[in-house]
């Protein structure tokens, strides 16, 4: 009977701390996606009522070709920050993590980045984009290049946001794959440095391998924050030129509050949900399957 009676004070206990944590996520979280998921089967312009129309919304996706450019889009986005990421974190902490002096110092710098809110981000690398004062143009102007349009050209446009989403995202990563790095056994490289193995195959033999586990988690977790890519689309290049950066989340944006066809932005946010969750799963069967193999 005491135990039983001590058991549910601590239960008690329990559910009091993590209220106002569950209530927060029942609330804000929770309760809107349900919301979101019977919007995306109305008309509702935000105001009034919303009107059923069943399917019409996803339908209507199905031949919407600028949704569908705006995956295409979202897609190759995610596809040039992810490698340039997960490479530049990987050096970044194999740099640091070979015990320089200042390495609080070190990991501070490369972690800046990370703390910076992405609309200052964005804006920093408007000013240095900027094709009359920007840093990146005067540099290039040492070499007799003419100022670029970076952002205002649309072979350049979307590879340009790639390269401030790549610095802004290497300090967070770097940490990772850090602490990974750190987890590795000192044993197993003085083992290797016995028998002869030079530093590159000890890197190729033993750090790379081990890794597998971090680089999953980053390449899964990049996969998901890039695929929801917004707010530096929008402050940096508003979508343009020729939508050359509309994102998806963009897209559902514009939808939604430009447009008031909030019915059919929820829709586009389900059908985004379920592309991100196919990925996610694919890319981490695909890495089970291949350890399994090795």
């Amino acid at each position: 009977m005491a135990t039983n009676r001590l058991e549910r004070r601590i239960l008690v206990t329990a559910l009091i701390f993590i209220s106002p944590v569950l209530i927060y996520n029942i609330i804000f979280r929770i309760v809107p996606i349900f919301v979101s998921l019977f919007l995306s089967f109305t008309k509702f312009s935000g105001f009034g009522e919303a009107r059923l129309i069943g399917l019409g919304n996803y339908s209507r996706i199905v031949t919407d070709s600028q949704f569908w450019g705006a995956v295409l889009r979202t897609l190759q986005f995610s596809v040039e920050v992810l490698p340039l990421n997960m490479l530049i974190s990987l050096l970044l902490a194999l740099l640091v993590n070979t015990g320089i002096k200042g390495l609080s110092i070190f990991r501070a710098i490369y972690y800046l980045p990370v703390i910076t809110p992405m609309v200052a981000a964005s804006m920093i690398w408007l000013w240095l984009y900027d094709p009359q004062i920007g840093i990146l143009n005067f540099l290039l102007s040492l070499f007799n290049i003419p100022p670029q349009n970076f952002l205002r050209s649309p072979a350049t446009a979307l590879h340009s946001i790639v390269a401030m989403r790549v610095w802004r995202g290497v300090g967070w990563n770097m940490l990772i794959y850090l602490a990974g790095l750190q987890g590795i056994s000192k044993n197993l490289y003085e083992a290797a440095s016995i028998d002869g193995a030079s530093a590159f195959r000890r890197f190729m033999r033993i750090t790379l391998p081990l890794l597998r586990p971090v680089h999953m988690y980053v390449l899964i977790v990049g996969l998901i924050s890039t695929l929801q890519s917004f707010t530096e689309m929008y402050v940096m290049t508003g979508g343009g030129p020729l939508e050359s950066t509309t994102t998806v989340g963009l897209l559902i944006y514009r939808s939604a509050f430009d447009y008031m066809e909030m019915g059919y932005a929820s829709a586009m946010s389900f059908i985004l949900g379920i592309i991100i969750m196919t990925l996610s799963v694919v890319s981490f069967l695909w890495r089970k399957e291949k350890e399994v193999a090795e």
